[in-house]
């Protein structure tokens, strides 16, 4: 009997917690049923997210390139000296504007002088045994006529006249360029321009054999900035040059300080080659420096408008998503429904981008919260206005635009 007790005693527990299990489970069950429930209810309190959109434009587009320039001197004339000897003077302001025939330095003339004197003086006694040679053939001439003398005494005549005639030539050679020699001692500037540091000091000895030069003269106004492009751009700009007759293409220049130069510049020239290490040809664009502000040596930045493209479409930059060489949109039709469309895209212009293909104008596209949508998928669009174009410009802060700049943006901002 105690057995059968203490069985039943066991087996009571045993149901006790078997029962305390299920009804663990049941509450468990009812919790995840619970928490299922919201969950599912807060996705339908939800509905579709909301995006920013824009409408597709259709515009006029600048299409702008920039490249950055180093400055030059149009005309480079390095000063050297053309004889030798000791520098004396020096009679210009280092840094200054100088005069095409003004007088930069000044070497000891002493020892240029006492050679043109010296051939002065052999060219005098040249001349005079010149002259006896040809007094000496006016007498024997007529003698030779009549037979008064032989013919031998005629042609030593003539040899003498003629041999002192050519020492006189020479002599009066040397007298020239010991009159040359002279006036290089005082060394003066081919050209009007801006006038460098002097390389070399008083007392200095000068002249052929020092590698040195003593300084360099530049012209400056026009100021030329050398531009390095590319193959492809330099046939490109050749295609679309100004026919004849039309006005040339005016080139900006942008400074280091980011203030656009007040004066546009133009097309001089393009290198006869193209570099070979780099690929690119060098073309020289003039601007007119008239208050010598521009020197060479400086960077800068050039920008041309390469082209106009007219009606074009462009949206927002951050619109366009690219993946694996792909460029894609979300365009909300309608029913607010999302479509992912590909498109091929062009030239920038600020913070806007041309598209050639894939969308229409007036089409509304994703231009926030493009990460939340897929396609097919609807959303809750909210309609927002276009960018400015010349909001996220690359170039440096410039002047504000004129009024044929906010009509027609500027497209392809790029730094060479």
């Amino acid at each position: 009997m105690r057995c059968n007790t203490q069985q039943l005693k066991c087996s009571g527990s045993l149901m006790q917690i078997f029962e305390r299990i299920v009804l663990g489970l049941g509450v468990l069950v009812l919790v995840v049923t619970v928490i299922s429930g919201c969950k599912k209810k807060a996705q339908v309190a939800a509905g579709p997210p909301d995006v920013e959109v824009a409408e597709v434009a259709k515009q006029d587009v600048k299409v702008v390139r920039e490249w950055v320039g180093s400055m030059d001197g149009s005309v480079n004339a390095v000063i050297r000296a053309q004889v030798q000897g000791y520098l004396v003077k020096q009679n210009y302001t280092e840094g200054q504007f100088v005069k095409q025939g003004q007088i930069l330095f000044e070497i000891d003339p002493r020892t240029f002088q006492a050679a043109l004197n010296q051939a002065k003086a052999d060219l005098a006694q040249k001349k005079a045994r010149w002259d006896t040679t040809k007094a000496n053939l006016a007498r024997i001439r007529p003698l030779a006529e009549q037979n008064a003398v032989s013919l031998k005494d005629l042609d030593d005549a003539v040899g003498a006249e003629q041999s002192a005639h050519a020492a006189f030539d020479a002599t009066q050679a040397a007298v020239e360029k010991a009159q040359l020699d002279l006036g290089f001692t005082r060394i003066t500037s081919p050209i009007n321009g801006i006038a460098g540091i002097a390389k070399a000091q008083i007392g200095n000895l000068v002249g052929p054999g020092q590698v040195e030069e003593l300084t360099t003269v530049s012209t400056v106004d026009p100021i030329k900035v050398w531009v390095p492009i590319s193959e492809q751009e330099f046939i490109h700009a050749q295609a679309t040059r100004p026919a004849a007759g039309q006005p040339k293409r005016k080139i900006e220049l942008i400074l280091a300080d980011g203030s656009v130069y007040p004066k546009t510049g133009e097309l001089a020239f393009a290198d006869r080659q193209v570099d070979a290490s780099t690929g690119t040809l060098k073309v020289a664009v003039l601007f007119p420096n008239p208050g010598n502000l521009l020197r060479p040596g400086q960077y800068a930045k050039v920008r041309a408008v390469m082209e106009t493209i007219p009606g074009a479409l462009v949206v927002p930059q951050r619109s366009v998503n690219e993946m694996q060489g792909n460029f894609q949109v979300a365009v909300v039709g309608a029913e607010h429904k999302v479509a992912v469309r590909t498109v091929k895209t062009g030239s920038k212009t600020g913070s806007l981008i041309v598209i050639s293909d894939g969308l229409q104008p007036g089409e509304r596209i994703v231009v926030e919260g493009l990460q939340k949508v897929k396609d097919g998928m609807m959303v809750n669009p909210k309609l927002v206005s276009m960018e400015s174009p010349t909001a996220e410009s690359s170039a440096a802060p410039v002047s504000q635009p004129t009024a044929t700049q906010e009509k027609m943006p500027f497209a392809g901002h790029e730094q060479r």
